[in-house]
């Protein structure tokens, strides 16, 4: 066997070591991107905006629990304002997920929306580390989809590092379908975000959000 033809051979063989690697990390990303912490104690169960009313419920089954005696909502920007020019009424997506917690059981006087209005993830976590830090919290328990677990803790070691602490926990009744994301059109379009995501964040978060 000459030196060209083993070089061949060799150069097959990785190439198709490479590509089985790269079908297995594709297949993959979807179970890595989630990653929860162990439930614990906390002054509060936040829940993030979005896929509703999952979210929503696996925080009132956690508050049933008894690890944490608040439930708080973050509130994404809306157009409510400029549909009330025209005449629309318009329900906000914290008013479904706070109608939720109390229709599952979570005492009215214990449910809250944060006063400040979010875009993104990272606005997300800015406004809830910054109302923490105001009224004296050391601890949070955040629910949110499966997929986007991963990220939220990034974001929160990035921005607010481990005091105060919060514990990230995956909403089980979101569709996310994590072994195989890549037959779902939703389910594909959320890990690509979610990977961009990270990927901004390790960067140092050059992307910001939009600010109106």
């Amino acid at each position: 066997m000459t030196h060209r033809r083993t070089f061949r051979i060799a150069a097959v063989i990785v190439a198709l070591v490479v590509c089985a690697g790269a079908v297995i990390a594709f297949r993959g990303v979807g179970r890595w991107l989630v990653s929860e912490d162990a439930l614990g104690s906390a002054d509060a169960i936040v829940v993030l905006s979005g896929a509703m009313p999952a979210r929503a419920e696996e925080a009132a089954r956690i508050f049933h629990m008894g690890y944490a005696r608040e439930a708080w909502i973050t509130r994404p920007e809306s157009p409510a304002s400029d549909m009330a020019g025209m005449g629309v009424q318009y329900t906000d997506e914290s008013d479904y997920s706070r109608e939720v917690l109390i229709h599952l059981g979570v005492p009215e006087a214990d449910v809250r929306v944060l006063p400040g209005t979010i875009m993104d993830t990272e606005q997300e976590v800015e406004e809830l580390s910054s109302e923490m830090r105001r009224e004296g919290k050391t601890s949070v328990i955040i629910v949110t989809s499966p997929q986007h677990t991963r990220r939220v803790r990034a974001l929160w070691r990035e921005l607010v590092g481990e005091n105060p602490r919060a514990i990230v926990r995956a909403a089980p009744e979101d569709p996310f379908d994590a072994d195989h994301w890549w037959r779902d059109t939703h389910d594909a379009l959320a890990v690509m975000r979610e990977v961009l995501g990270l990927l901004n964040v390790w960067a140092g978060l050059p992307v910001r959000p939009h600010s109106s």
